[in-house]
């Protein structure tokens, strides 16, 4: 490893080649059965990954009723709390969407509207642990945004309290189906699961690779790799806060990247010791431990330029600031999912219920677009129109440049509304 000013006191362990024809081949074997067999396909795939033979894959309204009421009364306020900070959030993103329209010139009028997509389908990964604010990041600002219909689908294992926050989110039509048989049918449509125009929401390398074959006549959010937390520091930075934050991300899964750049080498030294001495009262220190030991990465930045440097070539997917003045400073950063700024904001709030969306861009795609937002499920559509007097303004032009590409057919186009004015 090298980047101009930086060096290592621990580096991940290099990446290894892997191979992904078989995973490609299961994959299109997937939805090719889907496409072709329907609900068929989706039973057969369903007992083969997942172990289960349901006799119905949606699950009926009295048992999604059921299955609210069968919840503690804190795991539902719980809930109903981070439901309520996501919309407010979601509510204040959609209000800076505004329509549009201009007069560019006289007579010539340009504009968009904000429209919402027609069916939005949320996958809603079952995974090692009972995410339960996974139902709420995707669904809520689809209602939000005023998709018409709301389609979940989530592994026939999942928690029930998985599917009970699909339901208090909003999902108009909830499904028993995971894997890539439930990007499958969202994207193709069964005998039971709707077509929908765009899949949103994380999930395993199965559902991953699914979301990468189906896009094109189906949307997509984005392709989701392990999760990410790097953190900023200088001298200011506390070894037991930042040991812990590493840790509870490295927590999600053995692949989990976590990483520290700092300015202060007694920083990054204190840091390793403080993770060596959590991982031993962990819990969840199998995963958490192997993640450290294959992904960690301590970094010492030569300054504070490079140290900005190296972050943005990281673009992490969560990235927290605990610098002297956190604030100036997360200015300076421009490639990351979502930032942390400050000591008292912790990846773990945004993750669960504080109102930002924790669906967010990994492997290094924060340089190129931002995580799932209210914005992800709704189209900006121009449109135009013009009267005589913009007709006048534009045809000419228009009529000239059609001539000069060798495209008579446009030049005509241009030059009969133009014609019939003069006429």
């Amino acid at each position: 490893m090298s980047f101009p000013g930086i060096t290592w006191v621990k580096a991940p362990a290099p990446e290894a080649e892997t191979d992904t024809a078989d995973l490609q081949r299961t994959v299109a074997e997937v939805l090719a059965r889907v496409r072709s067999e329907g609900d068929a396909a989706v039973a057969d795939f369903s007992h083969r990954f997942d172990k289960a033979d349901l006799s119905a894959f949606e699950v009926t309204r009295s048992e999604r009723e059921s299955l609210v009421n069968a919840l503690d009364h804190q795991t539902r306020a719980d809930t109903e709390f981070a439901i309520a900070n996501v919309r407010r959030f979601a509510e204040a993103q959609l209000a800076c969407l505004q329509p549009l329209e201009i007069e560019v010139l006289p007579g010539a009028f340009l504009g968009h509207r904000i429209i919402p997509v027609e069916r939005v389908g949320c996958y809603v990964p079952g995974g090692r642990f009972p995410l339960l604010s996974a139902p709420v990041m995707t669904i809520v600002p689809a209602r939000v945004a005023g998709v018409d219909e709301v389609i979940a689908c989530l592994p026939p294992n999942a928690h029930p309290a998985m599917v009970a926050g699909c339901h208090l989110s909003g999902a108009d039509r909830i499904f028993r189906i995971g894997g890539a048989q439930a990007v499958a049918a969202m994207a193709y449509g069964t005998e039971t699961v709707p077509a929908v125009d765009k899949i949103v929401g994380p999930g395993n390398a199965f559902v991953n690779e699914a979301k990468r074959q189906v896009f094109g006549p189906v949307g997509i959010d984005q392709l989701a790799g392990p999760s990410e937390i790097y953190v900023v520091a200088d001298q200011t930075g506390d070894a037991e806060m930042l040991a812990t934050d590493l840790l509870a991300q490295a927590e999600h899964d053995v692949r989990t990247r976590v990483g520290l750049i700092t300015t202060d080498a007694k920083l990054a030294e204190a840091v390793v010791v403080e993770v060596e001495k959590q991982l031993k009262t962990l819990a969840t220190a199998a995963v958490a431990g192997v993640a450290w030991v294959a992904k960690g990465e301590i970094a010492v930045a030569a300054d504070e330029a490079a140290m900005i440097a190296y972050s943005d070539h990281i673009a992490a997917e969560h990235l927290q600031v605990h610098t002297a003045d956190p604030r100036a400073f997360a200015l300076r950063l421009r490639n990351y999912g979502s930032l942390f700024v400050g000591q008292n904001a912790s990846v773990v709030y945004s993750d669960k219920c504080v109102g930002t969306n924790h669906t967010l861009p990994t492997m290094a795609s924060a340089r190129y677009t931002g995580g799932l937002w209210v914005g992800s499920y709704v189209k900006v559509a121009t449109h135009q129109w013009l009267d005589d007097r913009g007709v006048r303004a534009v045809a000419p032009a228009a009529v000239r440049q059609s001539a000069s590409e060798g495209l008579d057919g446009h030049r005509r186009a241009a030059q009969l509304r133009l014609d019939r004015m003069q006429g």
